[in-house]
């Protein structure tokens, strides 16, 4: 129970941000844990058999088949997509799997990761290091986030399937910062909401 003039965490003001890619230093400094997301532009998307590639050529100081500067990668690998449809149901993956080669592709310039689930503490420190930050997409919704992606194709790692380097235009993608670029954490903050203070 709260006492004195504390703010819950459901009583912290959250705000709306409309981005748009490339993702700049500027755009990641304004965003606040809890703040809502909606994404437009070209995003990456992919997940732990990718990411471990990305890592491996970086790690070998060799070039990347595509850029990291700037981007946004989305944990997911989707469903086939169904007549007239650019993409099948495109859910969020468990970012944890990510977590080992996270650090290194933030410092090749990826600025937005996007997933489900918490991060490693070695992630949100490379998240201030680096001035880049985590959003979490709603798990079970594949379907209904599908729609705000207009095209897809793959970028790299075709022969991964569904875990391929995709490329994905979307428009007003729904997501919200878990992890700033400050240190906060937003599972953390509405854990602290409930707790007992004496």
């Amino acid at each position: 129970m709260q006492t004195g003039t504390e703010k819950s965490y459901y009583e912290v003001d959250m705000e709306l941000h409309l981005l748009k890619t490339p993702i700049s230093d500027a755009d990641v400094l304004k965003l606040k844990a809890g703040d809502r997301v909606l994404l437009s532009g070209l995003i990456l998307s992919g997940r732990d058999q990718a990411h471990k590639r990305l890592f491996e050529l970086l790690s070998k100081g060799e070039i990347l088949p595509i850029s990291l500067k700037g981007q946004v990668m989305y944990y997911m690998g989707p469903t086939p997509a169904p007549p007239s449809k650019p993409i099948g149901a495109a859910g969020p993956t468990t970012s944890y799997r990510m977590d080992p080669y996270t650090p290194k592709l933030l410092e090749a310039g990826l600025k937005i990761t996007i997933g489900k689930g918490r991060r490693s503490d070695e992630v949100k420190q490379a998240l201030i290091k680096y001035k880049a930050c985590y959003l979490a997409a709603t798990g079970g919704a594949g379907a209904l986030i599908s729609k705000s992606i207009k095209s897809a194709r793959i970028v790299a790692y075709e022969d991964l399937g569904p875990e391929a380097l995709r490329e994905l235009e979307v428009v007003d993608f729904p997501a919200i910062v878990i992890n700033d670029a400050y240190g906060n954490d937003l599972y953390e903050m509405g854990m602290k909401s409930y707790e007992i203070r004496e």
